[in-house]
Formats: C-alpha cells, sequence, structure tokens
C-alpha cells in the first residue's frame, strides 16, 4: 500500500459561551477554533483522518501551509504502515510544528486500523481499561459564573473540576478557586491550571499557597514552558503536586522536565508530540522516571479527541483524570456519529482505526470560513 495523496481542507468551528461571552483564559480569548483536518488517500482506496489543532500563535493556515508544502511530500509515495519510518522523515522536512505532523501521522494509524480491521487502541497494545475518566475545564469569569458552571459539570457526571487561573487579578482567581470548591464540595477533585500566566516562581508560590486550604488536587503548568529552573522551584516549595504541560512539548522536552526536577506529573498531549508514537514515548519515560501522565486538551474537534481516547486505553502510565473531551467545549462537532463521552467518562470507538467517519453537512458547512459572529 501506498500514500498516493495528502490533502487538507481548513475549518472553523464555534467553542462554547459559558458566561454568553468569548472564552478566556490565560493563554487568551478564544471564539473559534482555527483548525485544518488532513485526508490521506492511498492506492488500496483506504483514506485516514487527521486533525491539525493547536491553541497557540502558530495555528490555522500556518500549519495548513507546513503539511502542505513540507510534510505531505514526504510522505507521498511511501508505505503508510511505516509510522516511526515517517515520523522520521517529517521531523527531517521541518523542524518543530509538532501539530502538523500530528495531523498526518494520526491518520496513518487510521489507514493501519482500516487496513488490518482492528481499532487503533489494539495497534498501541491493547485496551488497560475501558474508559477514561475526565476532567473539566472552567475559563475566566467572575467567581460567581464559574463555580455555578463548575456545579453544572459536576451535575452532568464529572468529578475533577480544572480551575483556569494566572490572570493578571491574583485575588480573583483565588476567589474564584475558593467559590468552586464551596460549590461542588468536599468529594469533587479540584485543580488549578496557570496556563503560563504567573511572571516568577514567587508569585506563582504564593498564589498556590493561598489555595492550598481548598484541598487542590494539583497545579498545572503555573509558568512560563522554558521556565524549568522556576518550575523547580516552585515543587520544592508548594505542598500539592505539580503538573508540566506547555514545558513538555515532544520525548526531548520530557527528558528536560525529568531530568531537572520540573515536575511531579506529565501532561501529554498527541498534537503537541507530533502524533501517537511520540506521545507513547512520552508515556513510556515517564513511567521509568516514576512519573505519571494525563492527557491534555487543545481543545480538539472529534478526530483528535479520538486519537487521544485510544491512547489513554492503551497507556499503563495514566494517573490523574484526563481533558480527552474536547468536543464539549465546541457548540457542535464535525462527526457523523458523536464520541461517547457521558457521566464524566470517554470511551473509545469501537470501529477499525479511529473509528470515525465525518458528517459530510457540519464539514461543508465549517469550511466556508469563520462565523460573523467569532469575535464577538
Amino acid at each position: 500500500m501506498k500514500i498516493t495523496a495528502v490533502r487538507t481542507v481548513p475549518v472553523w468551528g464555534r467553542r462554547r459561551r459559558p458566561f454568553g461571552m468569548v472564552t478566556r483564559t490565560a493563554l487568551g480569548a478564544a471564539a473559534i477554533s482555527d483548525y485544518t483536518i488532513v485526508f490521506v488517500d492511498t492506492d488500496e482506496g483506504i483514506t485516514g483522518l487527521g486533525e491539525v489543532c493547536s491553541v497557540f500563535k502558530r495555528r490555522g493556515a500556518l500549519l495548513r501551509a507546513d503539511v502542505d508544502l513540507a510534510l505531505a511530500p514526504a510522505v507521498v509515495g511511501e508505505d503508510p504502515s511505516r509510522i516511526a519510518f515517517l515520523v522520521q522523515k517529517m521531523d527531517l522536512a521541518l523542524d518543530g510544528v509538532e501539530e502538523a505532523k500530528a495531523g498526518i501521522e494520526m491518520a496513518l494509524w487510521d489507514i493501519v486500523g482500516k487496513k488490518l480491521g482492528t481499532p487503533v487502541y489494539n495497534l498501541l497494545g491493547g485496551k488497560v481499561r475501558e474508559r477514561i475518566p475526565l476532567s473539566y475545564s472552567i475559563p475566566f469569569g467572575t467567581p460567581e459564573q464559574m463555580a455555578g458552571f463548575a456545579a453544572e459539570r459536576v451535575k452532568a457526571g464529572h468529578r475533577t473540576i480544572k480551575v483556569k487561573v494566572g490572570s493578571e487579578d491574583g485575588p480573583r482567581d483565588v476567589a474564584a478557586v475558593k467559590a468552586i470548591r464551596a460549590a461542588i464540595g468536599a468529594g469533587v477533585k479540584l485543580r488549578v491550571d496557570g496556563n503560563m500566566g504567573w511572571p516568577t516562581a514567587k508569585h506563582a508560590i504564593r498564589m498556590i499557597r493561598q489555595m492550598e486550604p481548598c484541598d487542590i488536587e494539583l497545579v498545572e503548568q503555573p509558568l512560563p514552558a522554558h521556565d524549568l529552573d522556576g518550575m523547580a522551584e516552585v515543587r520544592r516549595n508548594i505542598g500539592v503536586p505539580l503538573m508540566a504541560d506547555e514545558s513538555i512539548r515532544n520525548p526531548r522536552s520530557a527528558m528536560d522536565v525529568i531530568r531537572r526536577g520540573a515536575a511531579d506529573i506529565a501532561n501529554v498531549y498527541v498534537t503537541e508530540a507530533g502524533g501517537l508514537l511520540n506521545a507513547m514515548r512520552v508515556f513510556a519515560m515517564c513511567e521509568a522516571a516514576g512519573m505519571p501522565c494525563m492527557i491534555g486538551s487543545m481543545p480538539e474537534f472529534g478526530i483528535g479527541t479520538a486519537a487521544q481516547i485510544h491512547l489513554g486505553i492503551a497507556m499503563t502510565n495514566l494517573g490523574p483524570d484526563s481533558d480527552t473531551c474536547g468536543v464539549l467545549y465546541h457548540e457542535e462537532d464535525l462527526l457523523k456519529v458523536p464520541l461517547r463521552i457521558e457521566n464524566g467518562f470517554a470511551y473509545p470507538p469501537a470501529g477499525p482505526g479511529l473509528g470515525i467517519e465525518i458528517d459530510p453537512q457540519v464539514f461543508d458547512r465549517w469550511r466556508k470560513g469563520p462565523p460573523a459572529d467569532a469575535a464577538a
């Protein structure tokens, strides 16, 4: 079997607006998800689906161009089952841009699974668990708005709530954490995510210590991704586990975090890692280092979310509840059959490959351009 073409289509999906306004975190505002869908065609008539998604500054048209101009030529004509080889070829063709590489790579797994008639999780080692427990993220709002939304998600079945913090208004962050703990009660896990928003280790330590009486489960990425010395300092001076997110993008950066003692837990992404193969490598490295992992979200549409779920179902080192529910952060999804996400758990699709199919009507609507009120 040979790859005959790599086709890319830009799409724009609306994010949910839990407080009637554009979702905001320390990374900024996000009214839409500006992503690219990847189709990898083969000479046997099997087409693999992939998704290029990112919340960082290089996204949308830029990542699509990376696929079209640099990565697609590296894989066309090759055997799609040679996934490790093709990941290496893409790395040699273009440094970085893991999100673009992930879009092609997840389509390769989809092709191989379809060819063999088995779900991707079987290609990754088989089921370790039947379902993945989920965390749900609460974006910036007033403490009262955030607490009310958190309570709604608990009623929907989520047993772990993540509070977005790291804003310029430190007292608001602390008040939000306190209000959410009061709203969800003592039986629900509560974690906080700084999204790199705090400027120094000293500031982060001060803020976290004010939140610790709320029985927080962990603190995620309080400092900029490059500040591993600062992350290690925060870790030594707080009473809860520290999780690295943006500091871990690929196996090399994961090794840096491990060596420098910059985290207790790793947040692993399929997209940031460059695909399922590198994500598995990060899981294995962290397991050898005694560091549990969870799976993070951009948030993805249905294709990317399905890839995450297949990964989580097969990994032995999955620890804290994961964010494999990106579709829940959008007003609708583009899959013909929705992923099974219910009562705070995500379940793997049962079909071969990623086990998903695009809804052509939603897809046609999403590819026409961003909604007119996208910035409202």
